[in-house]
């Protein structure tokens, strides 16, 4: 099995390659298309902004290969923000009303979460997750903990295939026939996220 992560220059990737070296996996991190369409399954990592991300795939002109895969993909946390239709995390000094367009591979958009005086922000640390029987969560029971850092999150909708509340409710897991993705981070949640990423391996 050819396992790829994809490099958008957007997050620590050698945290996801560790990952799946615990489970037996040995991943390669590229970001050149020619090379990329020879995997088998694909990770798709995003750590700092949507604005970042979507810059680096504008870079390496991964837009049309990662639109046009059939392969499984696994898009972790802003990699899976940008498998929405846009997203409210703009550059400093950007027009209230301006967003940042994603992929639109499911129907959701990101919105920065309401923050008050009982919760911090960003969203950092262990929540529960609420999940469908969607294979991704095989063997995972219900209200398993997992790592999350983020400050927008993705409504809910027909794509959505868990979810998780901090303040408010939100998608932190969703999926539409190849493509997959899961706000929090599995590289850093211990058992339920190497159980993800063995699912993520043996079941797609």
């Amino acid at each position: 099995m050819r396992l790829f992560i994809i490099d958008t220059g957007s997050a620590n990737l050698n945290s996801v390659k560790q990952a799946f070296k615990r489970i037996g996996a040995d991943a390669v991190i590229s970001s050149d298309v020619s090379e990329l369409k020879t995997a088998d399954k694909l990770v798709l990592p995003g750590v700092g902004t949507a604005c970042a991300v979507m810059e680096g795939i504008d870079k390496y002109n991964l837009a049309s290969f990662i639109l046009e895969n059939k392969k499984p993909l696994l898009g972790i946390c802003l990699g899976m923000q940008i498998l929405g239709t846009h997203s409210e995390e703009t550059p400093l000094g950007s027009d209230e009303n301006d967003v940042i367009k994603c992929l639109s591979i499911v129907d959701g958009s990101v919105h920065k979460m309401k923050a008050d005086n009982s919760l911090r922000m960003p969203h950092m640390g262990w929540n529960t997750v609420t999940h469908t029987d969607h294979p991704l969560f095989d063997g995972i029971k219900q209200d398993a903990y997992f790592y999350f850092d983020h400050s927008f999150a993705m409504n809910e909708g027909s794509f959505t295939i868990g979810k998780t509340t901090y303040g408010e409710t939100f998608s932190c897991a969703v999926a539409k026939d190849n493509f997959m993705g899961v706000q929090f981070h599995p590289e850093k949640s211990s058992h339920a996220g190497s159980k993800l990423l063995e699912n993520f391996l043996k079941n797609f």
